[in-house]
């Protein structure tokens, strides 16, 4: 008790002496012990003294929901939005406490006073008008405090404190509102530097604040008092000052003397002026901080750290001085200074709940994620229910890819600010993440509709749609977006990227090239552009634009990497160029490409190692004599024509209708041409070996079914040197091209790999940026098991295109599991699973972190493909799957599938031949499924293996007269058919109930041009892929 006598006599004594900044931090201390109704309002009036409105609205409103009834908490509250400009809140405030005061029992002074304010209000809203004095109940518990106050009620043109939100430096799928704002990967990229001040009126969201419009309060100062001609500085304010002094003290007599000269002087002129006053000694120092903190608002942030720095000359640990000069240098980005002063502040005063708020901001917007979110949450231990420190938080969750926590804080806080349309669409950025894909459209519409014009949410939204491949919603809101704001560049480059995703390459170019006349250094619309220039290609533009993003200076690994793969591309460019007028055969990537190079592509890895040990590409001018491309490829004949026409109806039999598979027309025409020739030269193939096995008139059952060591006839590489080129000699192994020679029987056949380099040639030509690319012909990291990797979760992030296929994968691994009663560890240390307890958890598990929790670490396991070639065959967790090419690995499954293929040629070639009686053809459609089996299974492309796949079943189909004329079921990946299916049966079992009654009995193929000599050259092939009619 005494030490609380004690401590009320303190505060007695900072208020007489007008110390309020150290009188709120005394009430701070005592609210911590007990938080008594009455002392939440005396901090409010404090509040009011320094200016910081928006403190005394959190205050009042704390008041308030203990006691609605209080009138003394609505008086300040009305005066509180009046200063901040908001009349019409200030008049529904002391309505409302009038209403209470007379209803029940109150205080007569309070209610005459409340009267007097909103008659004053009402009739002079557009005026300006006189307020009487405001009487202000006791700092303690029982008696009233009170002091005359000339408080102003007209619409002046006042500087409301605007220290409101610090942004942060944002990372992938989000977005800066700045209009030269850029975006990456997939996911959208912020460049949204550092720290914003809100622009208008203090209830009213800056639109280019990514982090919405919660305020940064401490507030050192929502400066809404006035004073004019200070004599530390030659400025001054025409405002209205409320001069309020201390009256009484409960329980303490009177030891605050009424101002009654500064009243009188402040009712005669309606300011308050200290002009004369000797700045050294006479200046409060609150009225000091008071005026930096208004430098601070009008972006003066230099002058403002003068201010503080005079402060903190005379007390180098004033708390309010340090956070205020924190924030000064946090505006002017020396975020490591801003980072020091609000460490020591809270050194100071480890209560200033502002301060760890203040810190933990300036930590995220140096991308220190953790720390932030450390001090954050001990700012939510002195204000839990701050919807600005919890959206705060939220954002840096996310930040942090931890979704599960961002949509927990963020939910949280549209649930206290129900109108923070920052909240709500980076709630649903978080609810997406996380496979919440309905309820995360939700919360993006929610945030639009609470501001039509809020650009990030549309962008957000454009997004949204665009990973799910909804292009005509996406679509739809880009058209919004530039509706509102025709020079947002982030709408010019997601609309290029969107229309890159569909194969509209030409189109993306036009809306990359605007976004580059807005912003002519963004990266990400540069190095878009040259991949679409060098699909179509546009060889000498492409490389023009590798070169200008090659030469930016970057401020994030994620434009660093995309400036990686611009040397990559741009080597490829340069390749292909010299290929142009070559035959379409002699562009060998694989063949003619150095190892090292493709791996380094692969991985997106820093060039210099390959810059140091790889021949570089000639120049563009030595390619272009003779790899421009010529008027006639761009000539459609009668014979490109009915290709093309064939190749784009055939081509979308590939389209997988799945959440974040975009239709691509550039695709579906090059699978459609793949198809066509794959069928051409299977079927010639086959006519051989038919004729071949007619005349031997010997069974294929001799062949046996134990796998054979074949020998390759090689073709050379047909490279003629160039950047990039492989050192290798033109005697090695071939990939490209090859033919198995049966020694048995001296006949010479198309191997399975021949087959399948067709398609992958196709693949490469079409995308040129997709790496796509042999595994086998890397450099030695192909005997380190490099090879495929397809994520389903990612943290907590679920990879839309694959999470689909989750819960039977984990049902797959458990099966594993439980049959091999181990895994493995990251060392590849056997993990012994067998006991009883362990296998039953195991078989219960329904998460991958049940899973981890039975495992107890990090942990891979290894499923199996039934052989027909040889007898007997944290805050998150990463879940994938994964296929190792290693040499071994390679040989295994190279058997495979030349076993898969002799039995598929003797299936068809024997007596079946030629047959369009589709029901003797039924051996030979379970011999294509098959082959396909091994093929989803073995996994040997960089990437593309998918689509190459289902490419070949086609022509393999078309080449056996039979045309597949329906469409893959809606939410099916016939890849992972495949993979999740232990033997070829199985998975021919699981495909034939919707592929085979979709097979149409055909010959009109035949009927075709034959596609290698139509599109001769690399340079005819790139035109009919960058040509179409409409």
């Amino acid at each position: 008790m005494a030490s609380t006598v004690s401590e009320r006599v303190e505060l007695a004594k900072l208020c007489s002496s007008k110390d309020w900044s150290k009188a709120i931090r005394l009430l701070d201390s005592l609210l911590s012990h007990s938080p008594a109704i009455q002392d939440i309002c005396n901090r409010a009036f404090c509040y009011s003294q320094l200016e910081l409105h928006k403190h005394v609205i959190k205050d009042c409103d704390k008041a308030l929901h203990l006691d609605p009834a209080l009138l003394q908490a609505y008086v300040l509250k009305g005066h509180a939005f009046s200063a901040l400009g908001r009349k019409d809140d200030a008049v529904m405030v002391w309505e409302q406490g009038y209403e209470y005061a007379v209803r029940q029992s109150a205080d007569l002074k309070l209610l005459l006073e409340l009267e007097e304010l909103l008659t004053c209000a009402k009739q002079n809203r557009n005026t300006s008008c006189k307020t009487h004095a405001l009487e202000l109940s006791g700092l303690a518990a029982s008696e009233s405090w009170r002091s005359k106050s000339s408080e102003t009620c007209e619409n002046q043109d006042k500087t409301s404190f605007k220290f409101e939100q610090l942004s942060e430096l944002r990372e992938t799928l989000e977005i800066g509102s700045k209009r030269d704002s850029s975006h990456v990967h997939g996911h959208l990229e912020d460049t949204m530097n550092g720290y914003r001040k809100f622009d208008g009126t203090p209830n009213k969201t800056y639109e280019g604040q990514l982090n919405g419009s919660h305020d940064i309060h401490t507030k050192l100062g929502d400066s809404s008092e006035s004073y004019s001609n200070l004599s530390d500085t030659s400025e001054s304010f025409n405002k209205s000052s409320p001069i309020a002094v201390c009256s009484k003290l409960s329980d303490i007599s009177d030891v605050c003397n009424r101002s009654s000269e500064r009243s009188d002087e402040a009712k005669k002129d309606k300011k308050f002026s200290v002009s004369r006053i000797s700045k050294a000694k006479s200046i409060n120092v609150d009225f000091r901080l008071s005026r930096g903190i208004a430098q601070v608002n009008e972006g003066k942030y230099a002058h403002a750290v003068s201010i503080f720095d005079q402060i903190l000359q005379e007390d180098p640990t004033y708390p309010e001085a340090l956070i205020g000069r924190g924030t000064a240098y946090a505006f002017q980005r020396e975020l490591v200074a801003a980072i020091a002063d609000f460490t020591k502040a809270l050194e100071a005063n480890p209560s200033a709940g502002e301060g760890w708020k203040r810190r933990g901001q300036a930590r995220a917007a140096l991308g220190e994620s953790v720390e932030a979110i450390a001090d954050l949450t001990k700012a939510l231990e002195f204000e839990p229910n701050s919807a600005d420190i919890l959206h705060e938080r939220g954002i840096v969750n996310f930040k942090f890819k931890d979704f599960n926590a961002a949509v927990e804080d963020l939910s949280a806080c549209v649930k206290l600010d129900e109108g923070n349309k920052s909240a709500y669409t980076y709630l649903g950025l978080a609810l997406s993440s996380i496979g919440e894909f309905k309820r995360a459209e939700n919360a993006h519409m929610k945030s639009i509709q609470l501001d039509r014009n809020f650009l990030e949410a549309w962008a957000h939204l454009t997004q949204f749609y665009q990973d799910l491949a909804n292009s005509e919603k996406a679509l739809e809101c880009l058209h919004q977006l530039l509706q509102i704001d025709g020079r947002f560049t982030k709408a010019y480059h997601l609309r290029g990227l969107l229309l890159h995703g569909m194969g509209e390459h030409r189109n993306a170019i036009k809306d990359l090239s605007l976004g580059l006349t807005l912003e002519s250094s963004n990266i990400e619309c540069l190095y878009l552009r040259a991949s679409c220039y060098h699909a179509i290609g546009e060889y000498k533009e492409a490389v023009k634009d590798y070169d200008a993003a090659l030469d930016l200076e970057l401020d994030s690994m994620d434009k660093f990497v995309l400036q990686c793969l611009a040397f990559y591309q741009k080597e490829i460019a340069l390749y292909t160029a010299s290929k142009i007028n070559s035959e379409f055969s002699w562009f060998d990537i694989d063949g003619d490409i150095n190892p090292l190079f493709k791996e380094y592509w692969c991985k997106r890895l820093h060039p210099k190692n390959v810059c140091e040990k790889v021949y570089r590409q000639p120049p563009l001018r030595d390619s272009l004599k003779k790899g421009k491309l010529k008027k006639q490829d761009f000539t459609v004949t009668k014979q490109k024509a009915a290709l093309l026409e064939a190749a784009d109806s055939i081509g979308k039999k590939i389209q997988y209708t799945c959440p974040g598979f975009l239709p691509n027309r550039r695709q579906h025409r090059m699978a459609g041409l793949a198809v066509i020739e794959i069928a051409q030269k299977v079927s010639k193939a086959w006519r051989s070996l038919q004729a071949e096995w007619k005349h031997s008139n010997k069974s294929t059952a001799k062949h046996g079914k134990r796998a054979r060591r074949k020998e390759k006839i090689i073709i050379p590489s047909q490279n003629r040197g160039g950047a990039g080129c492989s050192t290798s000699s033109s005697l090695e192994t071939s990939t490209s091209y090859g033919f198995t020679e049966d020694k048995s029987s001296s006949r010479s056949m198309m191997s399975w790999h021949h087959v399948y380099s067709v398609a992958v040639k196709w693949r490469q030509i079409s995308e040129p940026c997709d790496p796509v690319v042999w595994v086998n012909r890397l450099s030695e990291e192909f005997n380190s098991g490099f090879g495929s990797h397809t994520p389903l979760i990612v943290g907590q992030a679920k990879v839309v295109r694959y999470y689909p296929n989750f819960q039977r994968t984990i049902n797959a691994a458990k099966a594993a599991i439980k049959e091999k009663k181990c895994v493995y560890s990251k060392g590849d240390n056997i993990i012994n699973l067998s006991e009883d307890a362990k296998m039953q958890e195991i078989m219960y598990a329904e998460s991958c972190d049940d899973l981890y929790k039975v495992v107890g670490e990090d942990f891979w396991l290894a499923t199996w493909c039934t052989s027909t070639a040889f007898e007997g065959g944290e805050r998150g967790i990463d879940f994938a799957i994964r296929t190792p090419c290693t040499p071994a690995r390679w040989d295994d499954f190279d058997a495979e599938m030349a076993m898969a293929w002799e039995a598929l040629c003797n299936t068809y070639c024997g007596e079946t031949y030629g047959s369009t009686d589709f029901s003797m053809l039924e051996n030979t459609r379970d011999a294509i499924s098959r082959m396909t089996y091994y093929w989803y299974n073995f996994m040997p492309l960089s990437r593309g293996t998918a689509a190459t796949g289902f490419i070949v079943l086609l022509g393999l189909f078309l080449a056996a007269n039979m045309e597949f004329t329906g469409s893959i079921p809606q939410g099916l990946q016939v890849d992972w058919e495949a993979i999740l299916n232990f033997d070829p049966n199985s998975f021919v079992d699981s495909i034939k109930s919707w592929l085979y009654p979709s097979l149409k009995i055909t010959t009109s193929w035949k009927d075709y041009p034959d596609v290698a000599s139509t599109f001769e050259t690399t340079g005819s092939v790139v035109a009919a892929l960058s040509s179409y009619s409409d």
